[in-house]
C-alpha cells in the first residue's frame, strides 16, 4: 500500500498555479542524541524538523520556495511566490530548461523496520555509561565519552505531471573516544571517528561492534603517549578503511562533483583538477582502481531508490580500471554538460535546493587478505583514522593526518607510530595504487558531515572500501 499521507496528497492536488510544471518535496526528520562524558550523562537533545519546497518552472525558468507552514494556505503562498519569481526572472535567465525531462515515476521506499520503536532514553544512557566505564582508571587518561544519534527521515516527492515517490529511512551515529596526556603530549583515540555511521535500528550498534570497544580505545590511546614520532621519507603506504575513506572523499569525490567542475562552486567550495574533456580517458589512478556510485549497498548511508529530484538510482562505474568513466552530476548538470552522470540531485533539508553531491562513493574489493597487503610491503606504514585534512581548492594537492601508525618492515608489522601524517597530490596518488585488499578488508563506512553550497548544506554520504596500499609516498611525524 502507498504510505503517502493523505492529507498531503489532497494538499498538493488542491494547488493551482498557471506554471508549466511543478513540484513539492516534503520532508521531516526526527533526531535524538544520548552522551555520557567521563562517566557522566548529559543531558538528551531532541529535535523535529519538517517543511516543503514548492518549485515551479515557467518558460524555460526554474524557481523555488520553502515553508515549514504545512497548512493549504502555506503551500499555496510557498508556490506562488516560487511562480512569482520564476516570472521575474524570465528573460534573464542563462539556461533554458524548456526540455530539461522531469520525472513521472511512483514508488515507496521504505527501509525495513522504520515504522519499530525504539528503546527508551533510559535504555540507552544505561548502554552509554556501561561503555564509558570501561575505561579504566589512570591519572593519564584525562577525557573519554560515548553517545549515540538516531536519526529518522522521511521524504515525500509530488509533482505536477504524478510523480509521487516517498522515502524512509533510520540512521545511527555512534562515537566513542579517548584522550590521554602526560602532561608533555597528548594523544587521542576514537572508534571510527565521525565516520562510523550507517542506515538502520539499533542492530547496527552490535554490527559495528561498538559494545566492548572503549578500553580497547584507552589502551591504544597509552601507546600513543609512549610511542615514537613517525618517521620522514618516502615509503609503501597501507591506508586501512577508516582512513580510505577521507581519502576517497577529498581526492575523489569532490573533484567529480559535476556542478563543480562547471563552475558553478568556485565562489565558494572551489574548482576540481578535472575537466569536462578527461571523461572515457584520463587516467584517474592504476588499473587496481575501481570506483562505483552504488545507492543499493544494504546499510550504507546514501543507499536510494530515487535521488530528491526523483531520478531512478542505479549502479555506476565513476572509474574502472583507474580511468575515469562518468561524473558525480545529477539531471540538470548533465542536461548542462551533455555528459551522463548519476542520481545524485541531494538536498541536506526541506529548506534547501538539490545540488550534485556525493551519495554511495565505494571503491571495489581487490585480491589479497589484509596479510597479504602487509607481507607485500618492504618498508611502509600502516595508518589508521583521520584526525586532520587539508586539501587545495582544485582538490588536487593534500596533506592528511592519522590518529594511529604502524610501521611495517619486511612484510611484517612493527611497532606503534604517533602523529603518523602524508602528503600527495591527487592526480598521482592513486596512480600509485599498488595492492586492493579483498572483502574481508572491505567496510562500510560514512560520515554525516559533508558540507558545501551556498547557504551551506551538511548531508550524509556512505563510503565503502577496502584497504589499500600505495607506493613512495611523502610521509611525516608531528614535532619532537
Amino acid at each position: 500500500m502507498f504510505a503517502i499521507s493523505e492529507t498531503l496528497q489532497h494538499r498538493f492536488a488542491a494547488l493551482h498555479s498557471t506554471a508549466d510544471f511543478w513540484s513539492l518535496r516534503h520532508v521531516r526528520e526526527t533526531t535524538e542524541r544520548y552522551w555520557v562524558r567521563r562517566n557522566v550523562a548529559r543531558a538528551p537533545s531532541f529535535s523535529d524538523d519538517a517543511g516543503a519546497m514548492l518549485s515551479v518552472r515557467v518558460a524555460g525558468v526554474e524557481a523555488y520556495a520553502a515553508t515549514s507552514d504545512l497548512s493549504q494556505a502555506g503551500l499555496q503562498a510557498a508556490l506562488d511566490k516560487a511562480e512569482a519569481l520564476a516570472r521575474q526572472l524570465a528573460g534573464r535567465n542563462l539556461l533554458d530548461l524548456h526540455e530539461l525531462p522531469v520525472p513521472h515515476g511512483q514508488a515507496d521506499d521504505v527501509m525495513p523496520g522504520y515504522r519499530r520503536s525504539l528503546a527508551s532514553p533510559a535504555h540507552w544512557y544505561e548502554l552509554l555509561a556501561a561503555e564509558s566505564a570501561r575505561v579504566p582508571r589512570d591519572e593519564r587518561l584525562v577525557d573519554w565519552y560515548a553517545g549515540l544519534t538516531f536519526t529518522a527521515t522521511e521524504q515525500i516527492y509530488l509533482n505536477s505531471v504524478g510523480a509521487r515517490l516517498r522515502r524512509a529511512q533510520h540512521y545511527v551515529f555512534p562515537q566513542l573516544g579517548v584522550t590521554a596526556s602526560d602532561g608533555a603530549d597528548s594523544q587521542s583515540r576514537s572508534f571510527g571517528g565521525t565516520h562510523l555511521a550507517r542506515q538502520g535500528g539499533a542492530e547496527v550498534i552490535d554490527e559495528l561492534g561498538v559494545v566492548g570497544t572503549a578500553s580497547r580505545i584507552a589502551d591504544e590511546a597509552l601507546q600513543l603517549l609512549l610511542a615514537p614520532n613517525t618517521p620522514s621519507g618516502h615509503r609503501d603506504l597501507l591506508l586501512m578503511p577508516d582512513q580510505m575513506i577521507l581519502q576517497i572523499h577529498e581526492s575523489i569525490g569532490h573533484p567529480l562533483e559535476l556542478d563543480r567542475i562547471l563552475g558553478d562552486e568556485r565562489n565558494f567550495a572551489g574548482t576540481s583538477f578535472i575537466r569536462q574533456e578527461d571523461f572515457g580517458r584520463y587516467q584517474y589512478g592504476s588499473p587496481l582502481l575501481n570506483v562505483t556510485f552504488d545507492p543499493t549497498v544494504s546499510g550504507e548511508l546514501a543507499s536510494y531508490r530515487h535521488d530528491d529530484d526523483g531520478t531512478p538510482a542505479q549502479r555506476e562505474y565513476l572509474i574502472r580500471e583507474g580511468v575515469l568513466q562518468r561524473p558525480l552530476g545529477g539531471a540538470l548538470s548533465q542536461w548542462r554538460s551533455g555528459l551522463e552522470g548519476v542520481a545524485n540531485s541531494r538536498a541536506c533539508s526541506w529548506n534547501r535546493p538539490t545540488l550534485d553531491r556525493m551519495a554511495n562513493l565505494n571503491v571495489e574489493p581487490g585480491t589479497q587478505r589484509l596479510e597479504q597487503l602487509i607481507g607485500g610491503i618492504e618498508r611502509g606504514i600502516l595508518m589508521s583514522n583521520n584526525r586532520s585534512w587539508s586539501i587545495d581548492d582544485a582538490r588536487n594537492k593534500f596533506q592528511f593526518g592519522c590518529e594511529w601508525g604502524r610501521l611495517i618492515e619486511n612484510g611484517e608489522l612493527k611497532g606503534v607510530v604517533k602523529n603518523p601524517n602524508y602528503r600527495g597530490i591527487s592526480a598521482q596518488f592513486w596512480r600509485n595504487l599498488k595492492a586492493v585488499g579483498d572483502a574481508s578488508t572491505f567496510e562500510v563506512l560514512g560520515t554525516p558531515y559533508c558540507g558545501k553550497g551556498e547557504p551551506n548544506q551538511v548531508i550524509r554520504v556512505g563510503h565503502a572500501t577496502p584497504a589499500c596500499v600505495f607506493a613512495d609516498v611523502d610521509v611525516f611525524g608531528g614535532a619532537a
